[in-house]
């Protein structure tokens, strides 16, 4: 399962592909608003790191946007701002029908907001590259996000689609083990999230006691490693 970082902040995607060689980054409307730049220097910041790589970056269309045509023209516009772009369209009848002529014109998409099969269905057969059913904001209202993913990443290896399953809206590292677990074939997540992956208590909590057993047969003296 390929690590996505779901971040716009540049400084935040340098420190991950340099300290977690993460494959990938995602963005959206919300993270581009928090870092307080303009969209278009923004894209062409981070699309300057990832350059000369295979790392995807997905960017989103403007949301408002329900006439298919539009959609790709602005879709069209952001993709050739890098080759490392790929479009985040909603999910949606308008939606589906861009990615369908993008997918004509080469352009891979990332169909977003995706909460059931069905979508995912509509999304794989209109030629998306990636497909995002949101764990979290399901979960936040009591349905069962990782079930989705299972059933999503289940079509498309029943089907045999070539669109890929990226876990979205993960919240802890729970999720991220989970979404492995279910078959998604990329995760993508915060900053926060990704660095907690990393850490345990148990893991403390036997630092400690291997740490204080190595005090005990290994004195420290002034000239020794550690004194």
């Amino acid at each position: 399962m390929l690590l996505f970082l779901d971040s716009a902040l540049p400084d935040e995607i340098a420190a991950a592909l340099e300290e977690w060689d993460v494959d990938g980054i995602t963005t959206n409307p919300r993270h581009v608003a928090a870092s307080g730049r303009p969209l278009f220097p923004l894209l062409h910041e981070i699309a300057r790191l990832v350059e000369g790589t295979d790392k995807p970056v997905s960017v989103e269309v403007d949301p408002h946007l329900t006439d298919w045509r539009t959609i790709v023209q602005q879709a069209q516009q952001l993709a050739e701002l890098s080759p490392n772009f790929v479009i985040k369209i909603g999910a949606g009848e308008a939606g589906f029908r861009a990615v369908r002529e993008l997918s004509r014109r080469g352009i891979r998409t990332n169909v977003t907001l995706v909460f059931s099969v069905t979508q995912a269905w509509h999304a794989a057969r209109s030629g998306a590259a990636y497909v995002s059913p949101f764990i979290g904001w399901k979960e936040m209202h009591g349905d069962d996000g990782m079930q989705l993913v299972a059933d999503v990443a289940q079509l498309l290896h029943i089907q045999d689609y070539p669109t890929q399953v990226i876990a979205a809206a993960v919240r802890n590292a729970q999720h991220l083990a989970a979404a492995a677990l279910a078959g998604a074939h990329c995760v993508t997540a915060g900053a926060g999230v990704i660095r907690d992956s990393f850490r345990n208590p148990y893991t403390d909590m036997g630092v400690q006691v291997f740490g204080d057993a190595w005090e005990r047969t290994v004195p420290r003296q002034s000239g020794e490693p550690g004194g």
